[in-house]
């Protein structure tokens, strides 16, 4: 498994909104957002259904996790995914940080993953809650 989702009650936009905020409840930023419906349409004349890559970073654990990995900027930042499904309810599904994390064999970095995680469970927990 390396992720895990909630599906969130809104018009699509309003949820991008809701979970901006959300993450801001556990201390992260959206760093930056990849309107891949858009991107798809334009590059390669592509139609899709709302589909927003959001790359959530909170500044203070990210700066200890490059302390203890150097190159662990490869994994960040975390991706929060928001998407319209078939049946038009909107899905935000979270990047499973202990599985991407795990990659690095430092415990500290673990430690760090286990932290974010439950930090990103809070912010689902959040949504979900409405």
């Amino acid at each position: 498994m390396y992720g895990f989702h909630v599906t969130v009650p809104g018009a699509f936009d309003e949820v991008i909104t809701k979970t901006t905020e959300a993450l801001k409840t556990e201390g992260f930023g959206v760093l930056t957002t990849i309107d891949v419906k858009a991107a798809l349409k334009e590059k390669i004349d592509v139609d899709r259904r709302p589909y927003t890559i959001l790359g959530a970073c909170n500044p203070g654990l990210a700066n200890q996790a490059i302390n203890a990995e150097p190159d662990i900027g490869l994994l960040l930042p975390c991706n929060v995914l928001v998407r319209e499904e078939e049946d038009g309810s909107i899905t935000v599904a979270f990047m499973d940080p202990a599985a991407v994390l795990g990659l690095v064999d430092k415990d500290e970095v673990k430690s760090l993953a286990a932290e974010v995680r439950g930090k990103l469970e809070r912010v689902r927990d959040l949504l979900a809650a409405g």
